[in-house]
């Protein structure tokens, strides 16, 4: 069986205010043509196919629309799984006739240890989960750490496995020994959250989300995707793209095929007169989202406006020295920003701060202090 793996879509994200809509079709229309050109069996996606638990209404109709294209139209079996920033409740919906049409999203961890049988092949759709998950499942409160967890997990998956077939994983965690980027969330906390590369051993593959960066994790039979647009200036140097899987080979044979981004991220360095200078430069880009290290010691009057006359999608600023003069374009008015609901602003900060969105459970004390706070208001 050949399989394409992508993961982290995060259908809504921006990059420093600028919308990357665009760009996120664009790696989607390319990870099509992949599969219909390579025609795989199935596409695995190993979670993060939105940006934050509460999407907003134009990104539910985006990932609506992909799921409805790879699935209905072009009739590719689908292979996914909620991953930290999704809403398992939302992607939930309409699971009952999802199977239908081998479209496979499994939300909750009960779904992981009955294995979608295709061909040669079991695949485990394990989404992403806490410890609690598993404690409720397991009905032991002795798994206190996601290891501790994802090894009971592994356990029972393995109880399943048909000896005459290839087993495929797909979860959505950090790997203990991946590398990271800054456009990603931080789960490890002292080391507790990520998952011994071991347990994954008997597995012929593991399709993993979370990590943007495919070369994160490289053992023989386990790796990220990454991410297929880039959403920081940490992953400028990056290759985005996707992997095929084939199983039919031992061990399985991975092919890495790149995507080409419309509008490039990069980090330049130069003096202020040099990069103005490259204005009527051809052979220069100037639509890339950028970040700008400038070398002069001298202030310069109105630098970020007259820097973005060349390059309209910098995205940051800042010297060699140290000294940042401005940091980020922030790409939203204040008419935009006024309009925004308090839950949405909240959340925009809090990821903003903790590289992160806001959890179910914060989502709710939020939602209730909101609540107290507007009731005391009328009241007063």
């Amino acid at each position: 069986m050949k399989f394409l793996h992508t993961a982290d879509w995060h259908i809504g994200r921006r990059l420093h205010g600028f919308d990357l809509s665009d760009e996120q079709q664009n790696a989607f229309d390319q990870i099509e043509q992949i599969a219909q050109q390579e025609q795989v069996d199935g596409i695995i996606i190993a979670g993060d196919l939105y940006d934050r638990r509460l999407p907003a209404e134009t990104s539910v109709a985006m990932v609506d629309e992909m799921l409805q294209k790879l699935n209905l139209t072009d009739h590719l079996p689908i292979y996914a799984i909620s991953g930290n920033h999704d809403s398992a409740t939302r992607l939930a919906t309409g699971t009952p006739w999802f199977k239908a049409t081998n479209l496979y999203l499994h939300t909750d961890l009960s779904q992981a240890f009955k294995p979608v049988e295709v061909g040669d092949t079991q695949l485990f759709l394990c989404p992403y989960f806490e410890p609690f998950d598993a404690q409720q499942y397991f009905n032991d409160k002795s798994l206190q750490h996601l290891d501790q967890a994802f090894a009971r997990v592994v356990t029972e998956m393995k109880q399943q496995f048909d000896p005459a077939k290839k087993h495929v994983l797909v979860a959505h965690f950090f790997a203990a020994g991946s590398s990271t980027t800054d456009s990603e969330t931080n789960l490890t906390v002292g080391g507790l959250a990520a998952v011994p590369t071991d347990l994954l051993a008997d597995f012929d593959y593991v399709a993993l989300g979370h990590l943007h960066v495919k070369d994160a994790l490289q053992l023989p039979t386990a790796r990220y995707s990454g991410s297929p647009v880039k959403f920081s200036l940490s992953e400028a140097s990056q290759k985005k793209g996707v992997w095929l899987v084939d199983t039919d080979q031992t061990p399985v044979q991975l092919t890495f095929k790149a995507i080409t981004p419309i509008h490039d991220v990069k980090q330049i360095t130069g003096r202020f007169a040099d990069l103005m200078a490259t204005a009527d430069d051809d052979n220069v880009n100037h639509e890339d989202y950028v970040g700008v290290t400038l070398t002069d010691r001298q202030p310069i009057p109105n630098v970020m406006a007259r820097l973005r006359d060349v390059f309209p999608r910098i995205v940051t600023l800042g010297r060699t020295d140290g000294f940042e003069p401005q940091v980020g374009y922030q790409g939203e008015s204040s008419q935009q920003i006024q309009q925004k609901s308090p839950m949405t602003l909240l959340g925009d900060f809090y990821e903003e701060v903790a590289k992160e969105p806001l959890s179910p459970q914060q989502e709710k004390w939020a939602t209730a202090a909101l609540k107290t706070a507007r009731e005391e208001g009328e009241q007063a």
